[in-house]
């Protein structure tokens, strides 16, 4: 009887293990890929990339087509799936945005220097300080820029290969992500900015409207060779 027990418990223990070993080479089926990537979202703060995913998942998932499932599962609910840059997140849907508006209240502040600074950053990107102060009219503090990288709205890009090789600012997926943006196409124009109050009623030399910065993308492709990789 403990002989028979004993095999009993071994031939078990060989099914636990061949299935686990299974698992190593065969990808789940495309519904628990979903039930894998919705878990991965909402357990991570800051968007994912689907690469990130991948690596993540067992070999030979499909992350990319996971994520598109589940994107159209979610339409229409509370919570979407949205892209957010490179990156992949789960948001409160746009439509109710206003019933977190308590909850994702912030107290930092912005000078009017810095919000002009990172507004002529985020339409004109990349951007040097040279570029910035010309655009403005005025010199821009060392510290303005420093305190939009602080929050990481702003980070160093490539370098312009000019004389002096000046580098650029170009904004953050934070910042994309804070303003609900998949990318910077998606950016308002000023009147839209004037009535969230991030510009004041007047006029801001260099800042162009939504269609204006479609038109800035499309004369600006190919021009890749003005920048250091």
């Amino acid at each position: 009887m403990l002989l028979f027990t004993f095999a009993s418990g071994m031939r078990k223990l060989t099914k636990e293990t061949e299935k686990c070993e299974e698992s190593l080479f065969f990808a789940p089926l495309m519904a628990e890929q979903e039930r894998m990537i919705e878990a991965i979202l909402f357990a991570t703060v800051a968007p994912i990339t689907v690469r990130e995913l991948g690596l993540r998942m067992p070999h030979g998932s499909d992350p990319t087509e996971a994520l598109l499932l589940l994107r159209k599962r979610y339409e229409g609910r509370g919570v979407q799936v949205v892209k957010v840059g490179d990156g992949w997140a789960i948001r409160t849907a746009t439509d109710l945005g206003f019933l977190m508006q308590k909850e994702t209240m912030e107290t930092r502040k912005l000078s009017r220097a810095a919000i002009e600074t990172l507004a002529i950053i985020a339409y004109h990107q990349p951007v040097t300080r040279a570029e910035i102060e010309e655009i403005r009219g005025v010199s821009v503090s060392r510290g303005t820029v420093d305190q939009l990288i602080e929050m990481e709205w702003v980070r160093f890009g490539r370098r312009k290969m000019t004389p002096g090789r000046p580098i650029t600012f170009v904004v953050t997926q934070d910042f994309l992500d804070h303003f609900g943006l998949e990318n910077a196409r998606d950016l308002p124009g000023i009147k839209e900015l004037r009535s969230t109050g991030l510009l004041e009623n007047r006029p801001l030399a260099g800042v162009m409207s939504g269609s204006e910065i479609n038109e800035e993308y499309e004369s600006t492709e190919g021009q890749s060779e003005l920048f250091e990789d």
